[in-house]
């Protein structure tokens, strides 16, 4: 136990490969809580395991940072009992002080702790962090009782990689056909890959390529400061998502959001 926190990893509870813990800082801070992109996001997960996982009982966030999401789905789901994994304590710290029901621990993303215990399992742009991705997602998959969902959410398109992924910690960015057959090599069937950050691709994909061929350092957390574009950007993400919880399936975006489902073997 470290700060009444569960710890199972302790070698990766100080440092991580990849992870600047002074991230959750900037990333994980009220500036970027008020992002567009960051509420949009939550909102489309908080749909997502509404749609996927209704009556879930037990939901595990894993790369939980300083709980964001975390708090937004024990607020939208207050009969589910929510836990938040995260490797570093210097995030589980934020964390423990911004969720109110929800139960944190301390653990590797590739060696999960538990096995059958979730109704759903999630991790919100953790795993392109991770050099060996595939185990965390295999570990997911353990991790979830049959019937249950993974929800996952990705930056999207390699061709975008450059210094403002370097500035985040990313290993890489993913394709949408990659990302569902690593679902399903990890033994879920995939019910949703849809894009999102669409309509406002064109936009993003002009100031990330810019970034990239203009070299330098680039700070990710510069693009949480738009002023009062921020509220035009979220209606904008509003419109975007109303397609999605009605059907429409986005091809191309800045990010990806996966379903999968652990059928009963």
């Amino acid at each position: 136990m470290s700060h009444g926190i569960p710890v199972f990893a302790p070698a990766l509870a100080g440092e991580l490969d990849g992870y600047d813990p002074a991230l959750f800082e900037t990333h994980g801070g009220e500036l970027a809580e008020r992002s567009f992109w960051t509420s949009a996001r939550s909102a489309l997960i908080v749909w997502a395991l509404q749609q996927y996982a209704p009556g879930a009982r037990r939901f595990l966030e894993i790369g939980c940072g300083t709980g964001g999401v975390l708090r937004r789905v024990e607020a939208a789901f207050p009969s589910t009992d929510c836990i938040g994994a995260e490797a570093l304590m210097a995030g589980l710290q934020h964390a423990a002080s911004r969720v109110t029901r929800a139960k944190l621990m301390q653990c590797d993303a590739t060696r999960i702790p538990f096995e059958s215990e979730f109704d759903a399992v999630g991790a919100f742009d953790v795993i392109e962090h991770i050099s060996d991705d595939n185990a965390v997602l295999r570990s997911m998959g353990d991790s979830l009782r049959p019937g249950g969902a993974m929800i996952l959410t990705v930056p999207q398109h390699q061709w975008l990689f450059g210094p403002a992924d370097v500035s985040a910690g990313h290993e890489r960015r993913y394709s949408s056909a990659g990302l569902v057959a690593q679902v399903q090599r990890a033994g879920l069937r995939v019910v949703c890959a849809t894009s999102f950050v669409a309509l406002l691709f064109p936009a993003m994909a002009s100031v990330r390529l810019a970034s990239k061929f203009r070299g330098g350092k680039y700070d990710s957390a510069d693009e949480f400061k738009i002023g009062p574009l921020n509220g035009v950007f979220a209606g904008v993400m509003d419109i975007e998502r109303w397609t999605i919880r009605h059907g429409a399936r986005w091809p191309f975006g800045g990010s990806l959001l996966v379903v999968g489902i652990k059928d009963a073997t």
